[in-house]
């Protein structure tokens, strides 16, 4: 049985298609992190009307993908350090819980599915290399897989109607590539047989440990960036003391 997401419509009229349109882009990086949103260009790209246009980008502040200020216009949210730990920290709560439903609610061919597509991601060359775990959006996407197998209808809004779409943004714009990949696949395996085995307890456990880990290698990540920063301006204004000194 395939779950389908309440919060995704097939996309009917116009607006629907442009929405998804540009949800793509702003995810993808095409339409950069933080830039400004001109109406006029974007109505002009897509050859729609202004207020067909504006139904969309309404769709797209709901997603937090864009933020509309009065006077101001909108703009495509600003990816930052701060902005990804507290998602990190948000997702661990709320998919923690999604994982305690998810053993009590879906079925077993739900759950068979799942082991299927993590036989499909066992595959992919870069998991295999242990570089990188990428995963296609939507019905090939583990957590997703997951949230929609709670069949909570709130935890579905909230987390695949608001917030999915940022978390991707923020995976495109940090990089995919991570020291993690081959151990976060097997938390995947373990917390999919937790649910398997209807342990709500320890498929939520094992899910928030999950997305901890996956925050905490992000900081230290940004502490080995910062670290490096400071080692180079050190470098920078020892050269520059030492040129003083000759001169």
């Amino acid at each position: 049985m395939k779950t389908q997401n309440p919060t995704q419509l097939a996309a009917v009229t116009t607006a629907d298609k442009v929405f998804e349109q540009i949800q793509h882009a702003i995810v993808e990086g095409d339409i950069p992190s933080g830039s400004k949103i001109s109406e006029p260009e974007l109505a002009k790209r897509y050859q729609i009307s202004r207020s067909t246009l504006r139904e969309a980008l309404n769709r797209l502040e709901k997603c937090h993908l864009i933020e509309r200020k009065a006077n101001i216009g909108s703009r495509v949210v600003k990816c930052s350090i701060e902005g990804l730990l507290e998602l990190y920290i948000t997702r661990e709560a709320l998919e923690g819980m999604a994982c305690r439903q998810a053993a009590k609610n879906m079925s077993d061919e739900e759950i068979s599915h799942m082991q299927d597509m993590l036989k499909i991601h066992a595959q992919t060359q870069d998991l295999k290399d242990g570089v990188a775990y990428y995963q296609e959006e939507g019905n090939l996407d583990f957590h997703y897989k997951v949230i929609l197998g709670s069949h909570n209808k709130q935890l579905i809004e909230l987390i695949c109607g608001q917030l999915y779409h940022l978390v991707r943004m923020y995976r495109c714009q940090f990089g995919m590539h991570s020291p993690r990949a081959s151990q976060a696949f097997q938390e995947h395996a373990n917390i999919i047989q937790a649910i398997a085995d209807r342990d709500g307890e320890m498929a939520e456990m094992l899910m928030r440990h999950h997305i901890a880990s996956s925050r905490k290698n992000i900081e230290k990540k940004i502490a080995k960036e910062i670290a490096k920063k400071d080692t180079k301006q050190s470098a920078q204004t020892e050269q520059v003391n030492i040129q003083l000194i000759k001169t």
